[in-house]
């Protein structure tokens, strides 16, 4: 099993920046996908991007192209997400999880971390 630990969060004004990260450990060898995932308070769970394991294909939500960017450094064993143009909607605690399926179904993923709250400000 790979253990996931996200950080990075924090409260920031519309408009600023922050960069996540999720640091994997325990089993990590072999071809995992990571996808970040959200959740607003009173809402469900969603999807927020992905990335693959070998040739690092990205996929993302349509509320956050262009904005955000996911990008992983597999020596370490960290997955990136760097949030940029930042909206109050954007509040919430973010998550990363992994899936050894395709990496982008949100249902493949079954591994998940405890999430890093992410506040946006107007």
């Amino acid at each position: 099993q790979v253990q996931l630990v996200e950080s990075g969060g924090g409260l920031v004004q519309a408009g600023g920046s922050l960069r996540l990260s999720c640091a994997a450990s325990g089993r990590t060898d072999g071809v995992y996908n990571v996808g970040w995932f959200r959740q607003a308070p009173g809402k469900e769970r969603t999807f927020v991007a992905a990335i693959a394991w070998l040739r690092r294909n990205t996929y993302y939500a349509d509320s956050v192209k262009g904005r955000f960017t996911i990008s992983r450094d597999n020596a370490e064993n960290t997955v990136y997400l760097q949030m940029n143009s930042l909206k109050p909607e954007d509040t919430a605690v973010y998550y990363c999880a992994t899936t050894r399926s395709d990496y982008r179904r949100p249902e493949n993923y079954d591994n998940w971390g405890q999430g890093t709250q992410v506040t946006v400000s107007s």
